[in-house]
């Protein structure tokens, strides 16, 4: 397989997922009772559910949930793990034992679990399903970021900024920071395939974004029912999920190779 089919897969995913009004002219929302169930067609791609809405539209216009979802929990969990293993790999002490207590604390339950745990205690939406999912994931990035600062704090070009009287913060954030970014944003490739079934498994679940708005996860949990005698209801937002988590963790490991 090239190395490129990833991504281009990726980008066609992602582009008619951005380009959904185009792509498809019917409403995600819109229910047909004379088109109930109707099997894959040039008119219906995808066929239609229960309620007679487009399930090529649904898919599309639910990937825009599930993928950004994903996408805001994961910059928000990287942008907490980072932060938080950034000053504790640097100040040591007090301050380090206690936050990689938390951090451990964290890593010690199963991810799936504890996001479930955590969203039982909010409010079924995406919000809550991206607070559930950032709470859960922030801990590795703290973890792998800490390691990194551990490791640059021993290189002779720190000691001689020490040297010349730089301050901690000076150096924390023009001579550290730099050196872990291109580490954690590659721990981001790896992590988004797991953020993206993460999201489905809340919404089939009943946690994540509430029917009627589609995601990926959602769709899968209404047409369940269905999967034998009408496939086509299931198989598409499966396909994508599966598509997509497939492509960025070979992304992921892509980058982290040349990060290595």
């Amino acid at each position: 397989m090239s190395k490129w089919a990833p991504f281009f897969v990726l980008s066609v995913i992602l582009l008619m997922v951005v380009s959904a009004p185009i792509v498809t002219r019917y409403d995600p929302l819109q229910i047909d009772l004379d088109n109930v169930r109707a099997r894959p067609s040039l008119t219906h791609p995808f066929g239609t559910d229960a309620k007679g809405r487009d399930i090529f539209s649904r898919v599309l216009y639910g990937g825009r949930v599930s993928l950004g979802i994903s996408f805001v929990a994961s910059t928000l969990s990287f942008v907490i793990g980072f932060s938080v293993g950034l000053v504790a790999g640097w100040y040591r002490q007090w301050l380090d034992s206690t936050l990689m207590a938390i951090v451990d604390l964290t890593l010690a339950f199963p991810s799936l679990l504890l996001a479930i745990g955590i969203s039982i205690l909010l409010p079924p939406n995406s919000y809550g399903t991206v607070i559930a999912i950032s709470v859960v994931g922030w801990a590795v990035f703290a973890r792998l970021t800490r390691g990194q600062v551990l490791l640059i704090k021993r290189m002779a070009y720190i000691d001689a900024a020490k040297a010349l009287g730089l301050s901690n913060l000076r150096i924390l954030l023009f001579h550290v920071l730099p050196q872990c970014l291109s580490l954690g944003s590659a721990m981001i490739g790896l992590k988004f395939g797991g953020y993206i079934l993460t999201e489905a498994s809340l919404s089939f679940l009943g946690l994540g974004t509430q029917p009627p708005t589609p995601s990926w996860g959602n769709m899968i949990n209404e047409n369940r029912t269905y999967i034998l005698s009408e496939p086509w209801m299931v198989i598409p937002p499966g396909l994508a999920i599966a598509l997509s988590v497939f492509c960025f963790n070979l992304i992921g490991d892509l980058y982290g190779e040349r990060h290595h």
